[in-house]
């Protein structure tokens, strides 16, 4: 029955920092000096002898500085094995960054590694929609990111035609392409319906957009003052 049981639901082989096993867990390959950055609760097993310090200093201000209300507790992964990272069971996108940025919205956001840039900047374009601003994580190097969506998410080629998205449906984009508002409805005529109908951004240039097919449990965006 063990070997049975490990053929079918045993780890794949491992051949690069960070990969996925099936398309809910995120597998990270530790090493001494490659430290990472996880959400706090997010470590379901790991192989090896690996430590775990939760909320570092350095990434406070992450907690501190996200939308109100949405803090994410970050926690720095340190030592050698295999690491396999959830988030109660949402779908797994794993990036490798080569010198390019990616903007993330916090809720989405798994693990990265430690070695990557990183800052909380205002995405363009809310402010003049809602009067308030929405902040994203900003990564930018190389190295490896691991998001979550809620449901198989969608990937859109921003180069082959503008592109228009449902902010709370936001997970990611490639950072610096134009982002511009745009208004399709009045408020006042879309009660009982999402944001999505009302207003969107849009997206165009050299890029992509990652959508999940979900939106933000709650009324309003992602929002502070």
């Amino acid at each position: 029955m063990q070997g049975s049981l490990i053929d079918h639901y045993g780890p794949t082989p491992v051949f690069e920092r960070m990969s996925k096993h099936g398309s809910k867990i995120a597998k990270v390959v530790m090493n001494p000096g490659q430290d990472l950055f996880a959400r706090v609760g997010s470590m379901i097993a790991y192989e090896g002898l690996i430590d775990f310090n939760p909320q570092p200093p350095q990434l406070g201000r992450i907690a501190s500085s996200w939308a109100t209300g949405e803090g994410v507790p970050l926690m720095t992964a340190t030592g050698q094995g295999l690491l396999y990272l959830a988030d109660y069971g949402k779908e797994v996108i794993v990036a490798q960054l080569a010198g390019e940025g990616l903007s993330v919205n916090g809720k989405n956001i798994l693990a990265f590694d430690a070695a990557l840039q990183w800052n909380i900047e205002r995405v363009r374009g809310v402010t003049m929609l809602s009067g308030m601003g929405m902040f994203n994580v900003v990564l930018r190097g190389h190295g490896w990111v691991a998001l979550t969506a809620k449901g198989n998410p969608i990937v859109l080629d921003t180069r082959e035609a503008p592109t228009f998205v449902d902010t709370d449906a936001l997970v990611a984009y490639t950072d610096g392409l134009r982002v511009e508002p745009r208004r399709t409805a009045r408020l006042g005529g879309l009660i009982g319906r999402g944001s999505g109908e009302a207003f969107q951004l849009g997206f165009s240039g050299q890029g992509f957009v990652v959508v999940q097919p979900s939106e933000d449990e709650r009324p309003t965006m992602s929002l502070r003052g």
